[in-house]
């Protein structure tokens, strides 16, 4: 691995070449994807950054594939990224969280070897109040003959993941990713237009102080999930108790547990059975960045980046985050299934 001090300068663009230079057949075209999404992350911050400014807040009074009325900025941070990596042939397709089905490439563009998935800008109904809104993507190997991108591209289990990152939009604008080597992080000098390397090899603690989770959901909760509450709260006697911290911003809450230890829980409930965050948008990409960084990720039985996707906008339930309170999740809620089987 490539290791720098402290008080190196190292720009993502550098930081980028320095980690391809370890594989001496890279053809360059994962890179280049890469610092195009840093591109693209530069100029969603920028409009992120003026959206009191400018008349881009609120509703656009329509809704995406998940029946959500979309913001205005979540249409934008869409063209962004479509805009931004389309032309560079280094992609046959993409996916995002705001389009019901797949995007295809241009006919007068070259296509590449890639697929890319994305949620342009989550948490993005946060923004007329100042809350960190983010970015988050998934890149996979075509797998799939042919130019075009194929469902069968986008719809690989993540554990086949090349990269996946995030953007969040907050104090200051940074951006953590991931190949497989490691989670890295870097923050936007604006003073320079700039990714700098701030945080190499995040390791995230293996008991967390933090818990997120929405408890309004709780009286839709079944009980095993109910018992998992309490036991992170201490109430069962036999830890701890978590100190909740709750944004209701997916990118946000992840990124504060990824850097000081703790998990992010978004439980099945009666009103989504089938829980409520997108697998291939959000879920793969923030399991596969927690996983590199000694983390885990479930969906309280099953590896998140185990489970075989179906369609685009799959949903799941998530608990995510340090790996011993993962662990919980699993054996707590493991243990209902198990007692359900036998029962």
């Amino acid at each position: 691995m490539v290791k720098h001090t402290a008080t190196s300068v190292v720009t993502i663009e550098r930081f980028i070449i320095e980690q391809e230079r370890l594989y001496p057949h890279a053809t360059g075209d994962l890179s280049a994807i890469l610092y195009d999404l840093g591109v693209a992350a530069k100029m969603i911050a920028n409009k992120v950054r003026s959206a009191g400014l400018a008349d881009i807040l609120g509703s656009a009074e329509k809704e995406n594939i998940q029946g959500e009325v979309q913001q205005k900025l979540d249409i934008i941070a869409n063209e962004i990224i479509v805009k931004a990596m389309d032309h560079g042939g280094r992609l046959c397709g993409m996916g995002s969280e705001e389009e019901e089905d797949m995007i295809h490439i241009p006919d007068r563009f070259k296509r590449g070897k890639y697929v890319l998935l994305f949620d342009p800008l989550d948490g993005s109904s946060n923004i007329d109040v100042n809350v960190p809104v983010g970015t988050i993507f998934s890149v996979l190997h075509k797998v799939s003959e042919g130019e075009r991108a194929v469902l069968a591209d986008m719809l690989q289990p993540g554990y086949e993941q090349v990269a996946a990152g995030y953007v969040i939009y907050g104090a200051s604008t940074m951006l953590v990713y991931t190949t497989g080597q490691g989670a890295h992080g870097f923050t936007l000098d604006p003073s320079i237009g700039e990714f700098l390397l701030s945080h190499p090899h995040i390791r995230i603690p293996e008991t967390g102080r933090y818990l997120s989770v929405n408890d309004s959901y709780s009286q839709m909760w079944n009980e095993p999930t109910r018992a998992l509450m309490r036991y992170y709260r201490g109430l069962d006697g036999t830890r701890e108790a978590m100190s909740v911290r709750y944004v209701g911003s997916l990118v946000a809450d992840f990124h504060r547990n990824l850097l000081g230890g703790g998990l992010f829980a978004y439980p099945a409930n009666t009103s989504n059975p089938q829980g409520k965050l997108r697998l291939q948008y959000e879920a793969n990409p923030l399991a596969f960045i927690v996983e590199q960084a000694g983390g885990a990720a479930t969906d309280g039985h099953r590896r998140i980046v185990d489970l075989k996707p179906t369609s685009l906008h799959q949903r799941t339930p998530l608990f995510i985050g340090s790996l011993h309170d993962v662990e919980a999740a699993k054996r707590i809620l493991g243990d209902s299934v198990a007692e359900e089987v036998g029962a």
